[in-house]
């Protein structure tokens, strides 16, 4: 098994079957459809529509101008989670993407929340932000020794 194809198991992207790796003759289809040309396998979905189907998409943006704003709100609107990367962008631009991005996330009731510096993650109503700090940890250190 490959280490491409290990690490899409590992990720619930595809189904880890080791000995059914290979083409049986009753499951290859001859007419297959220009777009399915770089699927190896009929019976491995593409990751972007098992995505798609379970809900787990993320959209990373890198806008280079206002207009891409737009982009933004399409991918927001439908449901999906928002990264956006402003660090390529002109400042006064930077802040009309956020101020839109504030507005947007206001009118259907997300969040907005800075990841680092000039980078924001949009999340709609649906989704909930799991915080990397431990439930419980205590405050004293790592490891209590007494």
């Amino acid at each position: 098994m490959g280490s491409v194809r290990k690490a899409s198991a590992w990720l619930g992207l595809v189904d880890d079957n080791d000995d059914e790796r290979y083409y049986d003759d009753d499951n290859y289809a001859e007419g297959q459809e220009p777009g399915d040309a770089w699927v190896t396998d009929p019976r491995v979905k593409v990751a972007s529509e098992t995505a798609e189907e379970k809900g787990r998409r993320i959209g990373t943006v890198t806008p280079d101008s206002f207009r891409d704003a737009r982009g933004i709100g399409e991918l927001f609107r439908d449901g999906v989670p928002v990264i956006i990367n402003l660090t390529a962008m002109e400042p006064s631009d930077a802040k009309r993407v956020v101020d839109f991005a504030a507005g947007l996330t206001f009118g259907l009731r997300g969040t907005i929340e800075r990841v680092a510096t000039r980078v924001f993650l949009l999340t709609p109503a649906h989704t909930e932000i799991v915080s990397g700090e431990a439930a419980g940890r205590p405050a004293d250190g790592f490891f209590n020794q007494s």
